[in-house]
C-alpha cells in the first residue's frame, strides 16, 4: 500500500510535470444498503483511493458517518481510505478513525484550536495529515505547517452536501496551491498531494488536472452510473488529455 501512497514530482523550468494522478470515488454517493459491495465493485473498476465524507451536523449541515463504516468497509478494500472530517472538534475522531483503518485523514484548519498540534497527531497514529480549504478559506493556513502536509485538500463546492456543482474560482486557488506545492519542493520538502473535492466530472477533470490538481474525489459522477469502470476509464483519458491545456 505504500506506493499507492508514494507522489512524483519533478520541477522544470517553464514546465509543470504533475504527480500521477488518482481518482477517489466519494461513499456519500454509493447505496448505503449494500455498501461492501459497492467499495468492492468500484476498486475493481480503478479506484485509486476510496473518500469517506464525516459530517457531524454541527460544522456542516449534515450527518453521514463515523469510524465503525470506515472499521466495516476496510476488510473489503486494499487501497487506501481517504478520510475528510467535516467536525468540530477534531482531535477525538482522529485515533479512532485511524484504528478503524484510514491511511489518509484531513481536516479544515477553522475547526481546530492547534492546527500543528493536530497534524501531528494524525502522522503519530500512522495516517498522512492533510489540510481542507473551503471555497472562501484563504490557503495561509498552510504556510507554517507544509513540512507536515501530506496533502491539501481543496472544496470545489461549499461542503454539507453531495452533488453540488463546481465552483470555477476553484481553478486559480488549485493553481496557487500548486505553485506553492512546487516552491516547497524545490526547497527540499516532502510530496503534498493536491486534491479537489465537488463536482468532479468527466467533462471538467480535464481542466481541473491542467490547473494542478492529481487526487480528485468524484461521488455522484461515479457511483450516480452503472458503469463505474468505463467512467473511470473516460475521466482518466480526459486527465492524459490535460496537458494540452496546461502547455
Amino acid at each position: 500500500m505504500t506506493q499507492i501512497l508514494t507522489l512524483r514530482s519533478h520541477i522544470m523550468p517553464e514546465t509543470l510535470v504533475l504527480p500521477t494522478a488518482r481518482i477517489a470515488p466519494s461513499i456519500l454517493s454509493a447505496d448505503f444498503a449494500r455498501l461492501g459491495e459497492e467499495v468492492r465493485n468500484v476498486v475493481a473498476a480503478g479506484a485509486d483511493w476510496i473518500h469517506f465524507d464525516v459530517m457531524d451536523n454541527h460544522y456542516v449541515p449534515n450527518l453521514t458517518i463515523g469510524p465503525l463504516v470506515c472499521e466495516a468497509i476496510r476488510p473489503h478494500i486494499d487501497v487506501p481510505i481517504d478520510v475528510h472530517l467535516m467536525v468540530e472538534p477534531v482531535d477525538a475522531l482522529v485515533p479512532m478513525f485511524a484504528k478503524a483503518g484510514a491511511n489518509v485523514i484531513t481536516f479544515h484548519p477553522e475547526a481546530s484550536r492547534h492546527v500543528d498540534r493536530t497534524l501531528s497527531l494524525i502522522r503519530e497514529h500512522g495516517c498522512q495529515a492533510g489540510l481542507v480549504f473551503n471555497p472562501a478559506t484563504p490557503l495561509d493556513w498552510i504556510m507554517h505547517v507544509m513540512d507536515k502536509l501530506d496533502i491539501i485538500l481543496l472544496m470545489s463546492v461549499n461542503p454539507g452536501f453531495g452533488g453540488q456543482s463546481f465552483i470555477p474560482g476553484t481553478l486559480a486557488k488549485l493553481r496557487r496551491a500548486r505553485t506553492l506545492i512546487n516552491h516547497h519542493l524545490e526547497s527540499g520538502g516532502q510530496p503534498i498531494a493536491l486534491e479537489v473535492d465537488g463536482g468532479v466530472k468527466v467533462d471538467n477533470i480535464r481542466e481541473i488536472r491542467a490547473a494542478g490538481a492529481d487526487t480528485f474525489v468524484a461521488g455522484s459522477a461515479i457511483f450516480g452510473k452503472q458503469d463505474y469502470a468505463g467512467v473511470i476509464r473516460e475521466m482518466r483519458q480526459q486527465i492524459a488529455l490535460a496537458g494540452q491545456l496546461s502547455a
